[in-house]
């Protein structure tokens, strides 16, 4: 028990790395939500593009790509762009986080949210 004792020494060194974490994962978040991620379905009939904070942001279709009366195959398209996009997004931002955790000597998986 004393031995837990004597780390209560180190408490506000741990805090101000705790608030620096909190500091770098805020600045981290803004960075992220400012990029942007862009994926085609059917070799860019439909392009969609997310931020970092996977909202759609936009949606491009290629009308000399689709046929406007097939609407099933045209949904279809819209989300496979769109999920297609989130998934780099999501890639993106795991591999930076990853990348983090190493700068702040953490080991992998150690910040969570990601």
């Amino acid at each position: 028990m004393l031995d837990a004792l004597k780390n209560l020494g180190n408490l506000p060194g741990l805090m101000q790395k705790a608030r620096e974490m909190q500091d770098k994962m805020k600045a981290f978040q803004d960075e992220l939500a400012r990029k942007t991620f862009d994926a085609d379905a059917a070799g860019g009939a439909v392009t969609a593009t997310v931020n970092g904070k996977f909202e759609l942001k936009k949606i491009r279709i290629d009308k000399t790509k689709v046929d406007p009366a097939d609407v099933e195959l045209l949904e279809d398209l819209v989300v496979a762009a769109v999920n297609a996009a989130q998934t780099k997004a999501a890639s993106a931002a795991q591999s930076e986080m990853a990348k983090m955790s190493g700068d702040l000597g953490l080991p992998p998986g150690m910040i969570p949210g990601m």
